[in-house]
């Protein structure tokens, strides 16, 4: 079946355009549809970021699922990882992100959670497909069985709560002996998004001193010029205060990237090699390798080897990474982008928590970020983005020549990858290799061919 709606990361859009009240009320009847379980009183949790048009969302979606019987629970601007988190802990039947993760206020999105708390399946999202596009007024809940809505008090509490006690050597109330974040200075950009009051609370409980940029949301700045897509701002930040390390969240909080006390970025290819590194010393991996996507750097790989790791690799989007986790035994994974997977304590990308682990690595090595976050240096790597009208993307035999003979080229030292992005219509054209003019010239050929074919 061809997917209409769901792209590599639930459904995204341009709000009022793509993303509309209507199409929201027909997505929460129909999973509410397929997620009701037995005879009693079926829930969802919905939470969102803090776009203005999460309203006006939010407020299609609570009619959509009470018209077919599910009573709703509304969290208001929440963090997608504790979106998760809480669908699973409250006992809901579905729960609901309203995002766009890192793309700016005119567009947003509906992420699905299963009541595992795991994204849906592509099977389950074609399921969803297939009912909103069928006529349902047959399958409305009778006056008496409409669902109900309320906002939950205390949801914050609650994460930040379960934050805390995933930091190993945290102190946190009642929480592990040992170390803390005291005495580190810590700025955190939140992107003026989901985590705006959670996460400086959490790394503030966790007794560091916190510096904060990207908390004063107003509906139309999430991402705009702070958050872990724009860390020019940490990066002044981080030097304007002398801080141990600065942390960039994006608009809901499910990835990280971080700033060593130099004010170099540290992407997520770095940070997960720090956390394989420690887990693999402490025995706290479950596989001996790490799981991460195809625009990983080449240097992360031969890192890992160095150290007697593997490195899995999976398509892009963080999904993706989650079900070769879970098909295989791995327990960490992730994106260069920042998204990083702990299985041991989430089902999603949650960027306040790789933080916090990255925290516990630095701690106890008592090392400088510095150190501990730039464990090898990464090959030349070159990412363009090609624009095409939607729907109107090249022909593999229109392109594939082009692309091997660039493979060609590389050889076996470098790697090339071109795609398709699952959230914009644009194709992502990625090259590395130890001679980076040769990845320039590379990535360059294949750009300006399928500039001419879209043309």
């Amino acid at each position: 079946m061809t997917r209409s709606y769901f792209g590599t990361d639930g459904i995204r859009g341009r709000a009022n355009a793509a993303i509309t009240p209507e199409l929201a009320l027909k997505v929460g009847q129909a999973a509410g549809l397929i997620f009701q379980r037995g005879d009693y009183r079926n829930r969802v949790v919905i939470g969102k970021d803090t776009r203005l048009s999460g309203y006006m969302i939010e407020n299609a979606l609570v009619a959509g699922f009470t018209s077919v019987g599910m009573d709703v629970l509304l969290l208001g601007p929440m963090p997608t990882p504790a979106v998760a988190m809480l669908t699973r802990s409250m006992r809901c039947d579905l729960g609901v992100m309203i995002s766009a993760s890192h793309n700016p206020y005119e567009d947003n999105g509906i992420k699905l959670f299963g009541p595992d708390a795991y994204k849906l399946s592509d099977d389950v999202e074609a399921e969803i497909e297939a009912l909103i596009g069928a006529d349902l007024r047959l399958r409305l809940a009778s006056p008496e069985r409409i669902g109900r809505a309320k906002r939950i008090e205390g949801v914050h509490a609650r994460y930040i709560e379960f934050a805390k006690r995933t930091l190993s050597y945290g102190r946190g109330n009642g929480g592990g002996a040992g170390l803390g974040l005291d005495g580190l200075r810590i700025v955190v950009d939140c992107a003026n998004g989901a985590a705006y009051r959670v996460a400086p609370e959490a790394l503030w409980e966790l007794g560091a001193d916190v510096v904060t940029i990207g908390v004063d949301p107003d509906g139309f700045n999430i991402n705009r010029d702070v958050g872990s897509t724009a860390p020019g701002a940490l990066i002044a930040k981080v030097h304007e205060t002398r801080a141990d390390i600065g942390i960039a969240l994006d608009g809901d909080a499910d990835r990280v990237i971080v700033v060593d006390e130099k004010g170099r970025v540290v992407d997520g290819d770095q940070l997960m090699a720090a956390i394989a590194t420690q887990w693999k010393e402490d025995g706290q991996l479950s596989r001996p390798g790490v799981v991460a996507t195809v625009m990983s750097n080449l240097g992360f790989e031969r890192y890992l080897r160095h150290i007697g790791l593997d490195l899995a690799r999976t398509a892009v989007g963080d999904r993706y990474v989650l079900e070769r986790m879970r098909a295989e035994g791995y327990n960490l994974g992730g994106e260069q982008s920042g998204h990083v997977i702990m299985s041991d304590y989430g089902t999603t990308g949650d960027g306040l928590l790789a933080a916090l682990q990255l925290l516990t690595v630095v701690r106890r090595r008592n090392r400088p970020v510095s150190e501990v976050c730039h464990l090898f240096e990464p090959l030349p790597q070159v990412l363009k983005n090609v624009r095409f009208a939607k729907g109107a993307a090249p022909s593999d035999a229109v392109i594939s020549p082009v692309i091997e003979r660039g493979r060609e080229r590389l050889g076996e030292g470098g790697r090339l990858v071109v795609r398709p992005s699952g959230t914009e219509p644009v194709i992502r054209v990625m090259g590395e290799g130890d001679d980076r003019d040769l990845v320039d010239e590379v990535v360059d050929d294949i750009v300006q061919a399928l500039a001419k074919a879209v043309a």
